[in-house]
């Protein structure tokens, strides 16, 4: 699929220097077809540039079945998140309105959030927009900014880069955090679930053993974190968050919660002081909920999928030791 879609956008004729106003930008469509959660929390982002490069503008998002919907529930310039079914066969009508649905309304602009995505540059092309971003990252972006490699940033070094060459003046600005946008209602509730389950008012270090495949560490790995957690910090409570699996690589040793719902689970973490844990979904839903994180990266590139901004740090395990680990640990609790 790569090979076949790698030159299209290539005969795209991109609108002249000074055509085009911010005013102009009315209606958006952002498109990022995966299901996963982490790659849906690490859109939050480039929606937020969006917003605000186009304040009066409405957005529709197009993604892959998934948990979209209260990952942007807060979000109230998204008009309408198009869902495309998991695979093309658990629902073939479902899967071509979806489709079809793209090239059934006009937007102003259309940006395809994933580079490597097939399917993301084919709905761009089909996409009725006179703004068309597909994706590839300009080199002149590689060589100014050293974090041009992460998958949320790219995006909006592109857009900027792009409108920049319109006419617009360079944003500069910091980039977004990823950010669910919790309310001040659904952090209320969440504080009462966390002292529900610590049952005192001492601060809360927030753990996640769980991960997919090989990111996971081992029971042996965890145990080792996790005592050296209580060596570290007797003043602090110590509490897991399980995975829907409701396994735990600490054997169930620290008060736990679970929850279905992520913006809850957002909403408890939030309360928590730090949240330590290795690369998965639950990691950015964490940093989504705008707390530091401390990931742990042993096969993905931590440049790619680190957490970042509110004090977080990602660390490279086949590099680090248990020592650096506590330093970063130590920083952001002290």
């Amino acid at each position: 699929m790569r090979s076949i879609t790698k030159n299209i956008g290539s005969s795209y004729s991109e609108p002249k220097k000074g055509e085009i106003k911010i005013s102009d930008i009315k209606k958006v469509l952002i498109i990022r077809p995966n299901h996963r959660l982490g790659n849906q929390l690490l859109l939050t982002p480039l929606v937020q540039e969006v917003i605000h490069m186009f304040p009066d503008c409405e957005i529709d998002l197009f993604v892959k079945g998934g948990v979209a919907h209260p990952v942007f529930e807060n979000y109230k310039e998204i008009n309408t998140i198009i869902k495309l079914p998991r695979k093309p066969f658990d629902n073939v009508y479902k899967y071509s309105k979806s489709w079809i649905s793209v090239k059934s309304k006009t937007y102003d602009l259309v940006i395809n959030a994933d580079r490597n995505s097939s399917s993301g540059k084919l709905l761009t092309q089909l996409a009725k927009a006179k703004i068309k971003v597909f994706g590839e990252v300009d080199e002149t972006i590689k060589d100014q900014y050293e974090d041009h490699e992460h998958i949320s940033k790219y995006p909006i070094y592109n857009l900027r880069h792009y409108f920049s060459k319109l006419g617009f003046e360079n944003d500069t600005s910091e980039m977004p955090l990823l950010d669910i946008k919790l309310s001040e209602e659904e952090i209320s509730k969440g504080k009462d679930i966390l002292k529900d389950i610590v049952k005192n008012n001492k601060n809360t270090i927030c753990i996640y053993t769980n991960a997919t495949g090989n990111k996971c560490y081992s029971e042996t790995w965890w145990e080792m974190v996790y005592s050296r957690l209580l060596k570290e910090y007797p003043d602090y409570n110590i509490i897991e968050m399980l995975p829907i699996e409701n396994i735990s690589k600490i054997n169930f040793k620290a008060p736990n919660f679970y929850s279905q719902d992520i913006r809850e689970m957002g909403a408890i973490i939030n309360n928590t002081n730090i949240f330590i844990s290795a690369d998965n979904g639950v990691m950015h839903l964490a940093s989504a909920s705008l707390i530091p994180i401390v990931g742990f990266f042993s096969r993905t590139k931590k440049n790619t999928y680190g957490p970042y901004g509110n004090g977080s740090v990602a660390l490279d395990t086949n590099e680090t030791n248990i020592e650096d680990w506590f330093t970063e640990i130590n920083r952001i609790l002290k």
